[in-house]
């Protein structure tokens, strides 16, 4: 389930944009260069990177061959976020892909360079774009929804473990935006259903196990986690500690439950990751075709 927008726009917006210059333009028609920028770790994207390739193969891009991408990964350091920007901004790339709430608006802020974004909530809300049918500015890109299905997610858990009335709520308060989002979204159906809302904040590691040891004192009944990158790299430990604890626990992303994690209910992110390929590889086009009219003045 995903939602696209401002496809049509931004690809006018390119096609009448002011010519580089010749260096620059030289090099774009060469190889142009996508810049893929995520705030986790690069463990947490290998089915999504496949999904991705697979978009720009579909519009005739093939990494390698074709086209070349340089990957910056902030390894959940949110703090890094505008430096990575401004580093592959100097570089030149043509295209910004970002993956993420905390990375998307990161780029916006920094670059004015043409961005394709995965958000798992609504753009408008988030400042990315001004409406869904005219965004305007330079960006473009997929909402997978994931943020918008928290509180349907907490309902699906509390129907599987009825008996449930206190839910712990494991967020990474390094990832603001999302944490945030998914409290104002899952505290309001909490409290429709009846149930007692425990927010663990963990941003590492060590802050992961801390947060479950915690269930010895606060004894929740069941574990709701966000959709968060870094969670997914942290899958197979979160999967762990809630068989070890005995907590039924609920998931954003199908790689938890096919990892042994009970339950997962989501959009598909290979599918999202796809379209983001497939509108970055029509922005490269439009900007190729650019190049070569202004070359060929």
């Amino acid at each position: 389930m995903t939602v696209t927008i401002g496809r049509r726009e931004l690809l006018a917006a390119l096609g009448g944009a002011a010519a580089w210059p010749l260096a620059a333009r030289a090099q774009q028609a060469a190889m142009p260069v996508i810049g893929f920028f995520l705030h986790s770790a690069s463990d947490t994207l290998p089915d999504r990177l496949r999904a991705f390739r697979q978009g720009l193969k579909d519009t005739g891009y093939v990494e390698g061959e074709n086209v070349a991408t340089v990957y910056r990964w902030a390894e959940n350091e949110i703090d890094r976020l505008p430096e990575l920007v401004a580093e592959l901004a100097r570089r030149q790339v043509a295209v910004l892909v970002t993956i993420g709430n905390a990375t998307t608006l990161a780029a916006k802020a920094t670059t004015t360079i043409p961005i394709v974004f995965n958000v798992n909530e609504d753009p408008v809300r988030l400042g990315l774009v001004a409406s869904l049918a005219r965004p305007g500015g330079s960006l473009t890109g997929v909402n997978f929804l994931a943020g918008e299905l928290a509180a349907k997610r907490l309902e699906l858990l509390h129907e599987l473990v009825p008996a449930a009335t206190r839910v712990a709520v494991l967020v990474n308060p390094a990832n603001a935006t999302t944490a945030e989002s998914t409290l104002r979204d899952v505290t309001p159906a909490a409290r429709a259903m009846g149930l007692q809302i425990l927010v663990l904040k963990t941003s590492t590691s060590r802050e992961i196990d801390a947060g479950f040891d915690s269930f010895v004192r606060e004894r929740p009944d069941a574990l709701f986690v966000n959709p968060d990158p870094f969670f997914v790299s942290r899958l197979v430990q979160l999967v762990h500690l809630a068989s070890r604890h005995g907590v039924p626990a609920t998931y954003g992303y199908r790689q938890f439950a096919e990892a042994g994690g009970l339950m997962s209910y989501g959009p598909s992110v290979a599918d999202a990751m796809r379209q983001v390929g497939i509108y970055t590889g029509r922005i490269l086009k439009v900007r190729s075709l650019r190049i070569c009219r202004s070359c060929s003045r």
